[in-house]
């Protein structure tokens, strides 16, 4: 019997830290969540509003099972260290496990993994904490008004024009697209003309008549300063400037999913996934072993016992003159800094020497962070930039080049930053210079670009809404929900997503918007600080925000359904299109007076015919779209399998039997051969 019970969120960080510990600890994962709020009560919200906001959890179904187990082992155990992972949603996950477990004050220690590696489990270990109560507050109104905001407005949306769901950071994220689209569509765009003059060694751009700024609108302008030219320039001014180019703070997890956007193609969901893989503990022959903290923070933080080694490291590894310096932690009023910056848990892993245990992707993902932080200690890079300026006539053109001089953090980060040399020829101030060639080129100014993903997780970062960790759902949500589609891997508003935000901001300007949302989210910041009181902010968004439920349901003009050109045979009125729990479906517009809906007809896909009577057996759906095979003639043949009939029968009982991953099985006795 273990002594000591570790329940921690995810099952393989539980086999990795189950390897750092002796028989003493029985390591357990709750897998996520195992409660949530009912669905019962007003609205469904399983919330009890007249009580103070008080919620209603009840087990998760799939993890019934797992709460029965866990109650045993937590009645085997002396102790029990709640390991779930070290943020509020961590909290509130630990707080649930304890009380839905029944577990005392005195039996539990609350324990904080921020790197998943042999010492800092140990560590964390011998020095436990108890749960923070302010953080759980914080994390359970988040999830009441999340519950709040989406039922009623997805009902109500649902009911009237046909929109799946609406959220509160989601519907202000689709407005950032929609209001986007609409600056595009909107855009006038503006002529304009450059003027380019070519030498045997570099190029030189016309940008002052005069002494002054010159904007060339139309081909007459251009025609004009063309002819005013001759083929000879005189080197008015050579300035050479020495610039320094620092490396970026190491990763939080915006910058993180901005990165791996824009620099490996990875969409925000699939940064996260294969970052919580690199933290939770990867088999690397020797021993098992998380390789980057944990990967949800806003904090650039670096810890000391990192620093030190890693500066050492950059001295063996590159001299002296590569030792950079600790930059200040970049802190805004929605950073948290619970804990350090997305790091390698070890600066001598380098990403080369662990490849072979690694996915393709998680090494490059590895990679990025690895260099990103080692770079973040290392000297700044060093250019020689240099301007010159050559006159003809009143007009001026320029042209500038720079040369790297020292390579700095970019010996390490280069890959993922340009830096070409563009290498000037030499000049002499007062010299002459005789033109190729002069060339001009019209253009039109551009509207402002669609987001990218991580444009619009930079955006709404800097604008304070949301939470980086939140941020790959709701890019995930958008897209499943129709709103947007892709173009070029940018975010473009479908017809529905205008016609939701349009709706919401009708009704809902006041509350769906940039401000109250980062208002909300200082808030909850406030809750987590004990500053405010949870159910307080409840009460006062809940009333300001349900009159106007109530009067969009009143007010909100519900948009017809769609017609298909057909009539109900049953009483004559127009079939349309209708969405259901299962996806779209005909019906009769004069519902519910008339509940004919159109049976879908498709073809049958006959695989044989039926063992028990003269029909056939056909391929089937469930409601959900699952696949199962049954007889035409049903109900009156009650033939049904989720397994392939086959034509074949069994030769040691003469019943039909079935394929089942590639063994034929007989439906009735033990009989079955491989095929």
């Amino acid at each position: 019997m273990s002594k000591h019970l570790v329940i921690v969120e995810s099952p393989s960080k539980s086999k990795t830290i189950g390897k750092y510990l002796g028989d003493e600890f029985k390591v357990v994962s709750s897998k996520g969540h195992i409660r949530d709020l009912a669905t019962t009560g007003k609205f469904g919200l399983g919330v009890d509003i007249e009580d103070g906001f008080k919620p209603n959890y009840i087990p998760i179904t799939r993890q019934k099972k797992l709460i029965t187990s866990l109650k045993k082992d937590v009645k085997e155990s002396d102790i029990v260290y709640l390991a779930s992972d070290p943020d509020r949603e961590g909290e509130a996950i630990a707080w649930h496990l304890k009380d839905a477990l029944g577990i005392k004050d005195d039996k539990y220690k609350r324990v904080l993994f921020h790197e998943i590696t042999h010492d800092k489990v140990i560590d964390a270990i011998k020095n436990p904490t108890v749960i923070d109560d302010n953080l759980v507050r914080s994390q359970e109104t988040r999830r009441i008004l999340d519950r709040i905001i989406g039922f009623r407005l997805s009902k109500l949306l649902q009911n009237k024009i046909g929109a799946k769901s609406a959220g509160r950071v989601q519907s202000v994220a689709l407005k950032l697209i929609v209001d986007r689209e609409r600056e595009i569509d909107v855009f006038n765009p503006e002529e304009y003309w450059t003027i380019t003059s070519h030498f045997s060694d570099f190029d030189s751009d016309l940008f002052q008549y005069k002494n002054e700024d010159i904007k060339l609108e139309n081909k007459e302008e251009v025609d004009k300063v063309l002819s005013e030219l001759t083929d000879s320039y005189n080197v008015s001014s050579v300035s050479t400037k020495p610039k320094k180019k620092n490396s970026k703070f190491p990763f939080i997890t915006s910058t993180l999913q901005q990165e791996a956007s824009t620099k490996l193609g990875f969409p925000a969901k699939k940064t996260m996934s294969i970052a919580q893989k690199l933290y939770e503990g990867i088999d690397l022959g020797s021993e098992t072993a998380g390789l980057i903290t944990y990967m949800r923070t806003d904090s650039t933080r670096l810890s000391d016992e990192f620093i030190n080694p890693t500066l050492a490291y950059i001295k063996s590894n590159f001299g002296d003159k590569y030792i950079g310096y600790v930059k200040n932690s970049k802190k805004s009023d929605n950073v948290q800094d619970a804990h350090e910056a997305i790091r390698p848990t070890s600066i001598n892993r380098d990403p080369l020497t662990i490849k072979q245990y690694l996915t393709s992707d998680e090494f490059k993902l590895y990679s990025l962070i690895y260099k990103r932080t080692l770079a973040s200690l290392m000297a700044s890079a060093s250019v020689n930039q240099t301007t010159v300026i050559l006159n003809n006539g009143d007009y001026s053109f320029k042209t500038t080049g720079q040369v790297l001089v020292f390579d700095g953090y970019l010996k390490v980060y280069g890959d993922y930053e340009s830096s070409e040399d563009k290498i000037l020829p030499a000049f002499t101030e007062g010299e002459d210079k005789a033109t190729n060639d002069v060339s001009s080129e019209q253009h039109f100014t551009k509207p402002p670009a669609r987001y990218s993903e991580a444009k619009l997780i930079k955006e709404l970062e800097e604008l304070g809404i949301g939470r980086p960790s939140t941020y790959a759902t709701i890019m995930d949500t958008i897209r499943s929900r129709g709103y947007v589609v892709m173009e070029d891997k940018k975010f473009k508003p479908t017809d529905i997503g205008i016609i939701t935000t349009d709706k919401l901001q009708e009704f809902f300007s006041d509350l769906i918007n940039v401000e109250y949302t980062r208002n909300m989210e200082n808030d909850l910041d406030e809750i987590a600080d004990g500053k405010l009181v949870w159910n307080k902010v409840l009460k006062d968004f809940y009333e300001l925000f349900e009159p106007r439920v109530k009067n969009a349901f009143d007010g909100m003009e519900k948009k017809e359904a769609e017609k298909t050109g057909e009539v109900c045979p049953e009483c004559g009125s127009d079939l349309v299109v209708r969405k259901g729990r299962y996806g779209e479906f005909v019906a009769c517009s004069n519902y519910p007076e008339c509940k004919y809906i159109k049976k879908e007809e498709k073809e049958e896909k006959v695989i044989m015919d039926c063992p028990l009577c003269d029909g056939k057996i056909i391929e089937k759906n469930t409601r959900r779209g699952k696949v199962f095979y049954g007889c035409n003639h049903y109900p009156k043949c009650k033939f049904a399998s989720w397994d392939l009939p086959v034509e074949e029968k069994c030769p040691e009982c003469g019943k039909y039997m079935v394929n089942k991953n590639g063994v034929i099985k007989c439906s009735e006795c033990d009989y079955k051969k491989e095929i």
